[in-house]
């Protein structure tokens, strides 16, 4: 049982928490208004009847609508532009395999296959023509690590699942030392979700109410406030902020919407996750990405390849887009097959996400050496120890008056420094 936090907990939880980002700028840019109209709608009665289905586990979502759609970026006439016909007889696939074309393909995919999605996977993949970008990821393993880690109930779970599918899908294709985080912060019960994750596809997280009941649907959760991301890698002076309003509750279309109104990027997604219990049996989504020079008649064709694509996944509230194909055994190749289904496919890469947290006992010895020896003397003469708790890990790190007298009231340096810090550990690492 972990035994209660001293006095300054808080602040050594918010430096080792945060260590990694100590650059980050607080100031964001202004919040960017944003539109409830998009384009590349899909005027579908299933989506309308699975929009208001009922729902025993009120922790899903069961809106399609909204995942199928390129929001588009203003200014950017192309990426709205409506170029669909509602008959969909009456057009051509752009492109059409020979045998001798889909042998080379089921052969080049062949690396990428996950059967039944035993791994955790992010996959990409790009049409023949370079229009669009597709990414499907699968986390199922990693959130089910989460829910360790935290100790938490279905609701914060599926919270922190989208959050971090999201996260995964939009920072796919960044360099390796970068790092891509996202945050809700509402002013609902769940308070905040925030999730980092690296261009090698480690990640953690945490929610601010992990035992959170499922009394609350997802958006009374989340409830009303902002989506913020930050974006960083060691080269940069300082690091990328973008925000907008939070305006659906359920993540995944939030971030959506985030994409194309900060980072002009049109596109569709979608994210979820399916419970058994507090056991997570499918986490999963699909982010579909317009390219410059996309031609028109390959978004009308992805439209068509999205109204299918939840057409399989069909309209149960149970199985909030695109968890039921996964649960089904569809993989996150299957996926993107079925969604560049005729534009050709050509894989990008995948990666296999992991839970990984910078946090160390190392780092608790900084956050003490920057407060002032008087309070460290004060800590110690008054409580004789310190216990401090990661936020993303839920590691507890507890150290008593002879090693803090060893390592923190006797050294020597400079600790608010970087370059001195890392020095000292390596002089201690090669000793």
């Amino acid at each position: 049982m972990i035994m209660a936090i001293t006095r300054i907990a808080s602040f050594v939880q918010l430096i080792m928490a945060t260590f990694t980002l100590s650059t980050t700028c607080t100031k964001f840019r202004s919040l960017a208004s944003v539109t409830t109209s998009y384009a590349f709608q899909f005027p579908s009665s299933s989506l309308s009847s699975a929009s208001t289905a009922g729902r025993s586990k009120r922790w899903h979502s069961s809106a399609a609508f909204g995942r199928t759609t390129f929001r588009y970026v203003r200014g950017d006439i192309d990426s709205w532009r409506m170029t669909s016909s509602a008959d969909e007889s009456s057009s051509t696939s752009p492109l059409s395999l020979t045998a001798a074309a889909a042998d080379t393909l089921s052969k080049n995919l062949e690396p990428y296959q996950n059967k039944n999605n035993l791994d955790d996977q992010v996959f990409s993949a790009m049409s023949a023509d370079g229009g669009l970008k597709v990414t499907v990821a699968t986390i199922r393993n990693l959130l089910n690590e989460f829910m360790i880690q935290h100790t938490m109930n279905p609701l914060p779970g599926d919270a922190l699942g989208r959050a971090t599918l999201c996260a995964l899908m939009a920072s796919n294709g960044m360099q390796e030392e970068q790092m891509f985080q996202l945050s809700m912060k509402g002013d609902g019960p769940l308070r905040e979700c925030l999730t980092i994750v690296t261009g090698k596809g480690e990640a953690r997280g945490y929610v601010g109410n992990p035992r959170l009941g499922e009394i609350f649907t997802l958006k009374e959760a989340i409830g009303e406030g902002t989506v913020q991301v930050v974006k960083n890698h060691p080269d940069w002076p300082r690091p990328y902020n973008g925000i907008t309003a939070i305006t659906h509750g359920d993540i995944d279309r939030d971030v959506g919407i985030y994409l194309a109104e900060s980072e002009q990027r049109s596109c569709a997604l979608a994210a979820a996750t399916s419970w058994n219990g507090i056991l997570c049996t499918a986490a999963g989504g699909y982010l579909v990405e317009r390219l410059p020079d996309c031609p028109p008649e390959t978004m009308a064709h992805m439209e068509r390849n999205l109204a299918k694509l939840v057409e399989m996944n069909g309209d149960d509230a149970e199985a909030a887009l695109p968890t039921k194909l996964m649960l089904e055994g569809k993989t996150a190749v299957d996926i993107a097959s079925i969604l560049l289904d005729g534009l050709g496919m050509e894989p990008l890469g995948q990666l296999e996400p992991k839970p990984k947290c910078p946090c160390s006992s190392e780092k608790l010895v900084r956050s003490l050496r920057l407060l002032p020896r008087e309070e460290v003397d004060t800590i110690l003469r008054e409580e004789g120890k310190v216990e401090a708790r990661c936020e993303f890990c839920g590691t507890v790190y507890r150290m008593g008056k002879e090693e803090i007298e060893k390592n923190v009231l006797e050294a020597t340096g400079d600790a608010s420094n970087d370059s001195d810090w890392e020095k000292e550990i390596e002089d201690k690492s090669g000793n």
